[in-house]
């Protein structure tokens, strides 16, 4: 492909559009209290922030480059293949941009749209990267792309890549429906790999395939259990004789690195532990932001705090495991996709843990308690400060008090 029809380093414009980016996505109040060791005090109210939350370098790379495009190309069609990141205030901006989605959510198939596009097109690849063949067939259309795929992403996709070269079947932790895994799980076929993976959600699944592995669960069943996230023509029999463990990014890090070792201690069981290499292989494909939002809430959730507060979109993984956590040290835990679901008395939030689906939020009354009380913050990776900021401007009206008192 010609070198002007792919972008993966931007444009350099990034001055053009910095003040579009602080005014859409800085938070003074978040600046102010962060300057203030994470800290803010008043009136009875101590609001605390984790020291580290909101948008990572992968997410915020992405962004940038979705307002460079916008910036480099004002009078061409942008389109964008799915989702930027899982945060409904960014895409909402990017539709602004008249940036058009070729697919909404989990179920979307842009390639079905292809047939639309041509060489005076440009489309965005996003932040968790698309399947292989998406983007062949728009490079065979002679599309102008910019690829905006997440680094720790790219971590994950050599080590599959590897895997399947050396006919190793890639069992990754992840959600068999998040566009990143279903990219991941692509790359099994580039440079002549052999396509065999398996994706396993939690150590329930993975107990699956352990059962499997002992003898203690048959083919049949265990693609009843597994069928919607093998690869085509999955054989059990013969695909999990040799296994490479790889991951979804933004899954919850203790979960992952368990899943690993389970399957580790599996196979040198039942192979022997002088052959494991001949049978299993595992590289740390940990993203460092997704592992440093986690440890930061752990020690925030160290301090004493009466209710936690996690911003982010419902259907971001990474959110969803912080909040998760939260819940599980803190009872009075709360997930919000945004700034504005707190309302006074009322906040509208996704109880933690349960599913994806919008319909799930639901409206308390009384969420904030009366007296001293002391709440904690955090954010996924694809929330920008001004909605962790809106969130403090929020909880301060519920008490009556002025936004002005947290800018000093």
């Amino acid at each position: 492909m010609e070198a002007q029809k792919y972008y993966r380093k931007g444009f350099k414009m990034r001055d053009n559009i910095q003040h579009l980016l602080n005014r859409d996505y800085r938070s003074e109040v978040v600046d102010r209290i962060h300057e203030n060791g994470n800290v803010f005090e008043t009136d009875g109210l101590t609001l605390r922030l984790a020291d580290r939350f909101g948008f990572c370098y992968g997410v915020d790379r992405a962004v940038d480059y979705a307002f460079q495009t916008r910036e480099k190309f004002p009078e061409r069609r942008i389109y964008i293949t799915g989702d930027m990141i899982h945060n409904p205030s960014m895409n909402n901006r990017l539709r602004e941009m008249g940036i058009e989605f070729l697919s909404e959510g989990f179920n979307g198939r842009p390639d079905e749209k292809f047939d639309t596009l041509g060489p005076e097109d440009v489309v965005l690849l996003p932040a968790f990267g698309a399947p292989i063949g998406w983007v062949n067939e728009l490079r065979e259309r002679g599309c102008i792309l910019v690829d905006t795929t997440c680094g720790s992403v790219l971590s994950v996709w050599k080590r599959v890549t590897q895997y399947a070269k050396k006919d190793f079947t890639s069992i990754i932790h992840g959600k068999y429906y998040h566009e990143e895994t279903k990219a991941t799980a692509s790359q099994t076929l580039k440079d002549g790999g052999n396509g065999k993976y398996l994706v396993v959600r939690n150590l329930e699944e993975t107990g699956y395939v352990i059962d499997f592995i002992f003898g203690r669960m048959d083919a049949g069943e265990l693609r009843q259990k597994l069928g919607h996230g093998m690869s085509p023509g999955f054989d059990p029999d013969e695909d999990l004789r040799r296994v490479g463990v790889a991951n979804q990014t933004t899954m919850l890090m203790s979960e992952t690195l368990a899943v690993g070792e389970e399957i580790r201690k599996a196979m040198a069981e039942r192979y022997g532990a002088e052959n494991l290499g001949d049978h299993f292989e595992l590289f740390d494909t940990i993203c460092s932001a997704t592992q440093d939002r986690q440890d930061a809430l752990f020690t925030l959730l160290d301090h004493p705090l009466d209710v936690v507060i996690t911003v982010g979109g419902y259907n971001s993984s990474n959110t969803n495991n912080l909040a998760i956590i939260a819940k599980e040290r803190v009872p009075r835990s709360y997930h919000i996709a945004s700034g504005d679901c707190i309302d006074g008395a009322v906040i509208r939030h996704k109880p933690p843990g349960t599913p994806l689906d919008p319909r799930e939020e639901v409206e308390e009354a009384g969420w904030l308690p009366d007296g001293p009380v002391r709440i904690g913050l955090t954010a996924g990776a694809s929330t920008p400060n001004s909605q962790i900021g809106l969130a403090i401007e929020r909880i301060l009206a519920a008490r009556s008090l002025s936004p002005e008192l947290a800018l000093g």
